[in-house]
């Protein structure tokens, strides 16, 4: 029986969402690492090196096949071919990749949890920044799903290894704030069904660079690899590219050369907030990863540069929260509201802000 829209649709917002942005947290050394080893049979017929693959591996698509040889990461008999290229008897296929092969069975560890709610269905968790969400490349270890399972280890009902319970959503390593966890299947599949229907209710706090004039907009424009850098999501002019994104944001305070502002996401696409912030020309306050760790906007005084340093020590991350987060409860039907307030960081920062704002003003 083939997957209907919805399921379909569903498999795409928990890759977007959960997947792709742990892989963008990875970081490799250079070297590559045997994954697999297979060795063509005496009688092998002659057939593209995609196809033999893709009868040999499990849950493997042509196209990571296609882009893994492209990337030079496939080689027979120790040297590297194209997708053409034709298995002969007795070919020894390796494929490589850039991170060490490692067990994906998730384990439970004991890590204290900020537990907002929690019942017979599902679990609603304040994050704080540095926390992985999801076991990935470089964070096999150590991350909200494995604090889950150690939190559940005593329900029969959920495996951490099932993809059908868990994670709803995601957000990324260094954002604070609300997440949903389901622990049986009909959750999962309701609340994902409230994701992409896009009937949730979440909004972020953020701090991004320079002064925003208008009370408030809409940003929308699809969201992609960055082709010039690959660790990045950008928008992209071409409107065939990349997925649909849209952002409602309202200012909640202009404090000098930095604005502190509410986003409201409609779609839920990696970085999104992120990537369309700097968009339009504001990027969120010390995110590393797109420039804001940078004096971006403001004065060319070496007090104002020792200033700004500071703030980046007092908030180490990006300055990016999950404040809310709203959906209908999978069994009861009852309308659930949860609001996570700043973390001390973001607190200290925005206060630091103001403090300098007003003591300028002064002189």
């Amino acid at each position: 029986m083939e997957d209907s829209p919805i399921k379909e649709d569903l498999d795409e917002l928990q890759d977007d969402e959960l997947l792709d942005s742990e892989l963008l947290d990875s970081e490799t050394d250079g070297a590559l690492y045997e994954h697999h080893r297979l060795v063509a049979d005496k009688g092998q017929g002659l057939i593209r090196i995609d196809k033999f693959l893709m009868d040999h591996l499990i849950n493997v698509s042509r196209n990571r096949i296609q882009s893994a040889a492209t990337a030079g990461y496939i080689c027979v008999n120790d040297k590297p071919v194209k997708n053409n290229y034709r298995v002969k008897p007795h070919d020894v296929i390796t494929i490589f990749m850039d991170h060490p092969r490692y067990e994906s069975e998730i384990l439970a560890e004991d890590i204290p949890l900020d537990i907002v709610y929690e019942d017979d269905e599902l679990i609603v968790v304040n994050k704080p920044a540095g926390l992985v969400v999801h076991p990935g490349h470089g964070n096999y270890t150590g991350t909200l799903v494995n604090a889950i399972a150690w939190h559940l280890r005593n329900n029969e009902n959920y495996n951490p290894n099932d993809p059908s319970v868990g994670l709803v959503h995601r957000i990324d390593k260094d954002t604070s704030g609300l997440l949903l966890i389901a622990k049986t299947p009909d959750a999962k599949t309701n609340l994902c069904r409230q994701f992409f229907n896009k009937t949730t209710k979440r909004c972020y706090n953020a701090l991004v660079w320079g002064t925003i004039e208008e009370n408030e907009g809409t940003i929308e424009g699809n969201i992609a690899r960055n082709p010039r850098d690959r660790m990045q999501m950008t928008v992209m002019s071409d409107p065939e590219i990349g997925k649909h994104a849209v952002t409602h944001y309202k200012v909640l305070e202009r404090i000098g050369y930095v604005t502190f502002v509410e986003c409201r996401l409609e779609t839920g696409r990696t970085h999104q907030i992120r990537v369309h912030m700097k968009h339009i020309g504001h990027t969120l306050f010390n995110d590393e990863r797109y420039g804001g760790n940078e004096v971006l906007k403001g004065t060319h005084f070496s007090k104002y540069k020792q200033f700004v340093n500071h703030c980046f020590e007092v908030c180490p991350r990006q300055a990016l929260h999950a404040k809310t987060l709203g959906f209908i409860h999978p069994r009861t039907g009852e309308e659930m509201f949860f609001d996570s307030p700043l973390p001390a960081d973001f607190t200290a920062l925005l206060d630091k802000w103001r403090n300098y704002i007003s003591n300028r003003d002064l002189v």
